[in-house]
């Protein structure tokens, strides 16, 4: 699949402007998760709600990004709105729970979120959704992760964002102000607590040009 993309001059940068060689690089080939713990910020929402985030928490995202954008078996889909059949404006595949994920990066911070968030989720993130956006056409409308157990308890969604940043917007469910966060590069977000319930999400359209980005949603079983 051929998508224009420009990587991050810091892809691969640890905070101290180095690679893990200690080498100053544009990048690294090698994937993998850097470090969670104080490096995690937390935002308290209302009704219950929180978001955890950790900027550039993947090393190495951009050569992710090309990986993942060849080896997964992308799909378009439809849903009914009203009373007709449109196109979901992005690709996507879900690796359910036991299903080998598509690069060894995926599946080392799928055990990092499992090691860090143990004792307060109280189970393991067990799938993975992945949604590839190819321009700022394709989009995802207002909505909760609400099919399944998020309707009714709390729960935690970990989305890793790869490739070109995108806007995420959160708003309290029956409207209000949105908070607003530019995620790519393998930015880290998490949403906890009620959020599912409470709070809606969504990453909009935008006119002027944007370039592909890949959502990767990690949660446990039952919730989607």
């Amino acid at each position: 699949m051929a998508l224009a993309f420009q990587g991050s001059l810091l892809d691969g940068l640890d905070s101290d402007g180095t690679g893990e060689s200690g080498q100053h690089t544009a990048g690294q080939e090698r994937a993998a998760p850097g470090p969670l713990g104080a490096l995690v910020r937390r935002t308290e929402l209302a009704r219950g709600a929180w978001v955890d985030l950790r900027p550039g928490w993947i090393h190495g995202a951009d050569a992710l990004f090309s990986r993942l954008l060849r080896a997964v078996p992308w799909q378009a889909g439809q849903r009914r709105m009203y009373d007709q059949v449109v196109d979901i404006p992005r690709l996507q595949c879900f690796y359910r729970d036991g299903v080998p994920l598509p690069d060894p990066a995926l599946s080392q911070a799928k055990e990092a979120l499992n090691a860090h968030y143990a004792a307060e989720l109280g189970e393991p993130f067990a799938t993975a959704g992945l949604n590839l956006y190819r321009d700022g056409r394709d989009s995802v409308a207002w909505h909760g992760d609400t099919i399944g157990r998020g309707a009714t308890q709390d729960t935690m969604v970990a989305i890793v964002s790869v490739g070109q940043p995108r806007v995420l917007l959160l708003r309290p469910r029956g409207g209000g102000p949105a908070v607003r966060y530019q995620l790519g590069h393998g930015d880290l977000l998490v949403m906890g607590g009620s959020c599912q319930r409470t709070w809606e999400h969504a990453v909009p359209k935008t006119t002027p040009a944007a370039g592909p980005r890949i959502s990767i949603q990690f949660r446990p079983q039952g919730v989607r």
